[in-house]
């Protein structure tokens, strides 16, 4: 069994602003939430610096977006001095939270495990101005981090991808989101060696999705050719560290020229799986260069995440 993601455009939805200094070069890999009938999004943007900053815009539909002239978050001390990316915003008990990466281009002697890559949280009231709580670790390879829309047994969860020894989608849980102990950190899944599309490298995408069967985990797969796909796992809703059913296929793949052909080429990266009402929205970079959408009906995915 097959499914896939329809294109709301054979363009996209979201492209650089020639006339902006910090975002003229490359819009990609944002968040969306819908919170008061509204679309919100962060993206990572990049201007002729090469440095990213994070943007922000509001819809009425999920398709035509107006923008902030400035971004609402951008680098702020040495571990961010190379960027803020990629964001992804969770609702919790009615504050919202910003999981982004910081690169910086230092490391840290003998400490440092693959290097200058900060899994960092931010929170907020309004969704413009961002307090920095502080990372989930640091001189460790780790990304592609989100929280989880509440707590689990009474604690925060987070996705996170660690490479021990190879890059695996992992879950690791806190009190107070400023602790975050090795012990209670547990891996999901892998790489699937045997599979075409998510055979070298896997990593978790949006927030997930609750459903009556358990959490939706979106994640992005890739082969040996760098070639980024989209697809979909069901997990156990009381202990997400156990997966029901992983399909075979993936969701979404590149195949428009702007998606195969870009900053990065054969991209499609998510970091917004929203639903809304029987609609699931999932907005991607593509290319590391403009952003996309793609939609399906939320009921028939979760049939397909139990089956496929």
């Amino acid at each position: 069994m097959s499914f896939k993601l329809k294109r709301i455009s054979s363009v996209p939805v979201m492209k650089p602003d020639p006339l902006s200094l910090w975002e003229n070069v490359n819009v990609f890999n944002p968040s969306v939430i819908h919170h008061n009938g509204l679309f919100h999004m962060h993206y990572r943007a990049e201007g002729a610096d090469w440095v990213s900053r994070i943007g922000y815009a509001v819809s009425s539909d999920g398709v035509s977006w107006n923008r902030l002239r400035e971004p609402v978050l951008i680098p702020e001390n040495e571990r961010e001095s190379r960027g803020v990316q990629d964001p992804r915003i969770t609702e919790i008990e009615g504050t919202f939270y910003m999981t982004y990466t910081a690169w910086a281009p230092y490391e840290k002697g003998e400490e440092c495990v693959g290097g200058n890559i900060f899994p960092m949280i931010a929170k907020s009231k309004n969704l413009i101005s961002w307090e920095r709580i502080g990372p989930i670790e640091e001189y460790r390879n780790n990304k592609d981090h989100v929280l989880f829309p509440r707590k689990i047994s009474g604690r925060f969860a987070a996705l996170i991808r660690r490479k021990i020894p190879k890059p695996a989608i992992s879950i690791a849980y806190s009190d107070d989101l400023l602790t975050w102990r090795e012990e209670d950190m547990h891996p999901i899944f892998g790489v699937r060696p045997n599979n075409l599309w998510d055979n070298f490298s896997v990593g978790g995408n949006g927030v997930p999705v609750e459903c009556d069967y358990g959490w939706l985990l979106f994640y992005h797969g890739t082969d040996e050719n760098l070639v980024y796909r989209i697809g979909v796992a069901l997990l156990e809703k009381r202990n997400p560290s156990v997966v029901i059913h992983r399909p075979l296929t993936p969701l979404l793949w590149p195949e428009e020229v702007w998606e195969v052909r870009g900053e990065v080429s054969n991209v499609v990266f998510s970091n917004a799986n929203i639903r809304v009402e029987n609609t699931l929205y999932v907005y991607y970079g593509a290319c590391d260069h403009v952003i996309g959408l793609a939609t399906c009906d939320f009921s028939d995915l979760v049939e397909f995440a139990r089956t496929g």
